[in-house]
């Protein structure tokens, strides 16, 4: 008979007829068990709490951020004990380039490519901005959606054009490397005989028309393929309008109609004709331009009917929006970074790189910076980089850009912009650890279309990029965001996504190394919260506490070295219009809408809990032991075990219960080398967090906590005894449902094989 059987016989016993010793006397049938393995060849990880589980800082609307970093709140936010500092940056999201100094020079004047001041003679940078871009052709994008496509805005003055990086001179590849492409929306099917192109300069000389064979090439490239449709070219003619910047006008008629709703045009060289901008500047002269662009179709009479709506109105959604009805949505494969002083954001602002850096938000450990990259330029990012050195800011890590599969670009285009600004980077100071690159948040494999292998892994294609240039030296780390969940859910739905994180993370992890990441790259989620759904209710809800939680915790677990919670800053309620009845934020407060704190909110104890309560708090190093339960639901643990040797001599063990019942557990520690088994004694400290300390009451804006006590902290004696059967082996402790529990104490007399005491571990 097996020890642990011995074990599991005489639980079941002393439950039946007897009341269990310590945290709760009332018997139950069958005590369920968590069990640690604490065998010193098996521990997970060793890490520094500070350097592992930090938060995040972002943008915010314009005028607020004094008040939204007011040195109350700065001690609000340190409060919760959470430690590195990720800065994250939405310019990036938005298609906006990002001076991060508002002090620079724009390389032709009051217009051009912008690279902020490094100086340390300017003044103290409080807060900084986003530029529109004018030559953008995305109708919607990942932040505000307040931009439109200059590719069917009707104005043939304007005109989208691609990012001059990403041509040859840059590149140092074939521009057939880097292919540029727009792709139009036509939201339904259509049968096409006829395509319009009114080119601007620099325009295209080969290219092809294609359309999508499967369902939808933006939300789901890996399942379907790019198919090229024959077309016959009228011999091009020049526009007749005023200005330099316009190129031929080609109309291409499809001598066998096809039906499609999605179509795209892919170049693959250019003319390298100047814009209207000049010939100074070579950036000005490569890549590819469009002013306008139709797709329809030619009636028996010769007229042209367009399926494209040309307006200067974009947006997420489509029918009618402020600025009227919406345009035809088309994606672009990039974006030239060329802007003027007049596109500045008035709406928003990102805080100040010194306002940051000397809040005391770091800690005073190295930050995480981004620059940026997308929609910028390497000049501008080595500035920043040159800046935050002058300045004798700590540098933990650099991030290069920030959600490129949001912005629909392309691993090879991607790890090609990455390979210049790293190389950049590296030139000024080669000690910077970069990385990227900073997925925006995907539950699985991220895939792409096709290349001509068939290849779809977008991970996969970015390494190989960097490996065949010789380039994966300088990833330093992976980074990528983690929003798993709808904001919307409820009830069984959401207890659903609570069961289902940690398998989530463990999947996300295997195939990123799948994918060819090398382990010596180390992993970090740079941005995450319950969903990507700003005004999601979950994260101020028990539940969101309960995710927070497992997700920080299974994160290391499974091998990550630094996790985030996003976002630190106590911004109001707002009403999610996804489900109206629902108010809340990405936040860990409940606050005015002047950044006032007004309450704490759940996930503000959830950090609590984690710094403070399950680790010690500080910087001294942490094991990581396995854990496990029996607490099961469809496939998935109930009930969630996460267990560390402190720097202090103790062992803390952090529980999650997701059930929305209490459960009794029995903690078992066991050494399998030595065959031994072990259990807390004497006084344990049991910190709880659940329904009982805090609960989410739903009055619209007015939506606050009720009860809202904080941290249930009291201590359990359990007696010692030398014998195999005393009570520290078959102590139970009490989880309330829908909860978090930290145990902390130290081990009893161990369990040996042959029943007798073996000492204390």
């Amino acid at each position: 008979m097996s020890m642990r059987y011995r074990i599991f016989c005489f639980i079941v016993c002393i439950v039946l007829f007897e009341p269990s010793a310590g945290a709760h006397a009332d018997a139950q049938p069958k005590p369920e068990v968590v069990t640690i393995d604490i065998t010193p060849a098996h521990k997970i990880a060793t890490f520094r709490p500070r350097l592992a589980i930090g938060s995040t800082v972002d943008k915010e609307p314009a005028g607020s951020i004094p008040a939204l970093y007011s040195k109350p709140n700065i001690e609000a936010m340190l409060s919760a004990g959470l430690g590195w500092l990720s800065y994250r940056l939405f310019t990036e999201l938005s298609d906006q380039d990002w001076h991060w100094n508002p002090a620079g020079t724009f390389s032709q004047g009051d217009a051009g490519y912008w690279t902020s001041n490094a100086s340390t003679q300017t003044a103290l940078i409080s807060d900084s901005f986003g530029y529109r871009l004018p030559h953008s052709g995305n109708t919607t994008d990942q932040g505000n959606n307040e931009g439109y496509s200059r590719l069917d805005d009707g104005d043939p003055r304007t005109y989208w054009k691609s990012d001059p990086y990403l041509a040859s001179p840059f590149t140092g590849d074939a521009d057939t490397s880097h292919p540029q492409w727009v792709v139009i929306d036509l939201e339904q099917l259509r049968t096409i005989n006829e395509v319009r192109i009114l080119w601007g300069n620099p325009y295209a000389l080969t290219y092809s028309i294609q359309t999508w064979t499967g369902d939808d090439p933006i939300n789901d490239p890996g399942t379907g393929t790019w198919s090229t449709i024959a077309v016959q070219k009228a011999r091009p003619v020049a526009h007749s309008g005023s200005g330099r910047f316009l190129g031929p006008v080609e109309r291409l008629h499809v001598a066998t109609p096809v039906t499609a709703r999605y179509v795209r045009v892919l170049m693959t060289r250019s003319s390298n004709t100047c814009d209207g901008h000049g010939s100074a500047d070579r950036r000005d002269c490569v890549g590819y331009a469009i002013a306008e662009l139709s797709v329809g179709t030619i009636d028996p009479a010769g007229g042209f009917h367009d399926f494209v709506r040309h307006t200067p109105c974009g947006g997420d959604r489509p029918g009618r929006h402020g600025c009227g009805m919406r345009q035809t949505p088309t994606y672009v494969s990039s974006v030239d970074p060329w802007h003027s002083a007049a596109d500045r954001v008035r709406n928003q602002e990102q805080p100040g790189l010194d306002l940051i850096a000397r809040s005391g938000l770091t800690r005073g450990q190295p930050a995480m910076y981004p620059v940026a990259m997308l929609y910028s330029t390497p000049e501008n990012a080595v500035n920043e980089v040159r800046y935050l050195r002058a300045r004798g800011y700590p540098i933990s890590f650099i991030e290069l850009g920030e959600e490129p599969d949001g912005q629909y670009t392309t691993p090879e285009d991607d790890a090609a912009l990455y390979v210049q600004w790293a190389r950049a980077l590296h030139r000024f100071d080669p000690t910077l650890k970069l990385g990227g690159p900073v997925f925006s948040g995907v539950n699985s494999e991220l895939q792409t279309w096709p290349d001509a292998t068939g290849n779809i892994s977008w991970l996969n294609r970015f390494l190989n990029y960097l490996t065949s240039h010789g380039a994966m030296d300088q990833l330093a780390f992976m980074s990528f965001e983690h929003y798993p969940f709808n904001g919307c859910e409820h009830g069984a739905a959401l207890q659903l996504d609570l069961l289902q994180e940690p398998s989530i993370i463990k999947g996300l992890v295997n195939t990123w190394r799948s994918d060819g990441l090398p382990q010596r790259v180390p992993l970090y989620i740079t941005e995450a919260n319950f969903s990507a759904v700003n005004f999601t209710q979950t994260p101020m809800q028990i539940e969101g506490a309960l995710w927070q939680a497992d997700y920080m915790a299974s994160s290391l677990a499974t091998g990550i070295s630094g996790v985030v919670y996003y976002q630190y800053e106590p911004v109001p309620l707002s009403q999610n219009r996804q489900c109206p009845s629902d108010w809340g934020n990405l936040t860990m407060f409940v606050a005015g809408t002047h950044g006032d704190i007004r309450d704490r909110g759940a996930q503000f104890y959830a950090s609590q809990m984690l710094m403070q309560q399950w680790l010690q708090p500080g910087d001294a190093p942490h094991d990581l032991y396995a854990a496990s339960s029996n607490v099961m639901q469809a496939g998935y643990p109930l009930v969630t075990a996460y267990a560390v040797h402190r720097p202090d001599g103790l062992w803390s063990v952090l529980l999650v219960n997701k059930d929305t019942k209490a459960h009794d557990v029995v903690l078992e520690f066991g050494n399998s080398a030595m065959r031994e088994t072990t259990s807390f004694t004497g006084r344990v400290t049991q910190v709880r967090f659940g329904p009982a300390q805090y609960a989410w009451r739903q009055s619209g804006k007015q939506s606050m906590p009720d009860p809202d006590t904080g941290l249930a902290i009291d201590t359990v004696d359990v007696a010692g005894s030398s014998s195999a059967t005393a009570a520290p082996h078959t102590a139970t402790y009490a989880l309330p449902a829908n909860s978090i529990t930290v145990l902390r104490g130290t081990l009893g007399p161990v369990l040996t094989p042959s029943g007798s005491d073996g000492g204390q571990l």
